[in-house]
């Protein structure tokens, strides 16, 4: 089975990345990754992948947005054609011009049907645990798309790819496809060798009108510091296989597990109490905006 976009068609604009013979040769040299019924490609540009500039796109849209590359590109196993594109962020070297070349790239992938998956965070990028990232999506999808032929009389509400119960990292039993569970393994770790006051993970997360996610997370590593890790999301005409706002959690508990692997390197960057009191108060000040009930009215940093 070939996964496809959101609306669960090929678009005419969108050609073959690959030949038969450039992904064998591809394989072989471990540049591409089959995964799922599809083609893990990484780095490629919009204009590699798409046939034409499409009506609707003005001459300054197609000239920006054919130059973005995009850190992997997942295609059909069976003819090669883009499924979706991923790209990660670091908000920290992120400019305005970027951010206006996104929308003008987003824009042009819209009206050429590509499904596309925005990640910011500074510690999950493309050549660190981005690849796990999109192979994560691409099984929660496969898995999701699987559930729905099984949902009949005798099975009654959602089944979960997230909540699947297994062996952990650490022996302990639980939720084996929470992109956090290594991070809580090394956070128990780092407390019991001192380097953390308090060994629980904690996090929240929040889903936006516009389709967009954030998560958050963090943990107490000294007086009044907390390690903390915020991930913005953007799907676009694309389910990633679970909830946005809790994929986007997810996303930020790995992303503390990422920071955990340098604490013994130096002290980390901490932020304090009230900086983040400041920041959940205008998150919560956005009440209008958000999509559904904000879960997490009992968080306090202060």
């Amino acid at each position: 089975m070939t996964l496809t976009n959101d609306n669960d068609v090929r678009e005419p604009w969108l050609r073959p990345v690959l030949s038969l013979a450039e992904h064998a040769a591809g394989v072989r040299r471990g540049e591409l990754f089959d995964r799922a019924g599809c083609v893990i490609v990484p780095g490629r540009r919009l204009g590699q992948l798409v046939g034409g500039r499409p009506p609707g796109v003005t001459t300054r849209q197609w000239s920006v947005a054919t130059r973005a590359r995009f850190d992997f590109v997942v295609c059909g196993a069976d003819d090669y054609r883009p499924v979706f594109v991923a790209d990660f962020v670091d908000p920290a070297v992120r400019t305005v011009e970027q951010r206006r070349d996104e929308r003008m790239t987003d824009a042009v992938c819209e009206a050429v049907g590509l499904a596309v998956l925005r990640i910011e965070s500074a510690a999950l990028t493309a050549t660190g645990p981005g690849r796990r990232v999109v192979e994560y999506v691409l099984d929660a999808r496969t898995f999701q798309q699987s559930a729905a032929g099984l949902r009949s009389g005798e099975i009654v509400g959602e089944i979960s790819y997230r909540d699947i119960v297994g062996r952990l990292p650490d022996g302990r039993t639980g939720q084996v496809n929470d992109l956090g569970a290594v991070a809580r393994v090394r956070a128990v770790e780092a407390f019991v060798s001192r380097q953390l006051s308090d060994p629980l993970l904690r996090g929240l997360h929040v889903e936006w009108k516009d389709g967009g996610a954030e998560g958050w997370a963090w943990l107490t590593a000294g007086e009044g510091g907390l390690l903390f890790e915020r991930v913005r999301i953007w799907p676009h005409r694309l389910h990633c296989g679970i909830a946005p706002g809790r994929f986007a959690e997810d996303l930020a508990a790995a992303a503390i597990g990422e920071r955990l692997t340098t604490l013994e390197l130096g002290e980390p960057q901490l932020r304090k109490r009230h900086e983040l009191a400041g920041e959940l108060r205008a998150l919560l000040s956005r009440r209008a905006e958000m999509s559904g009930e904000f879960a997490f009215d009992h968080v306090s940093f202060d």
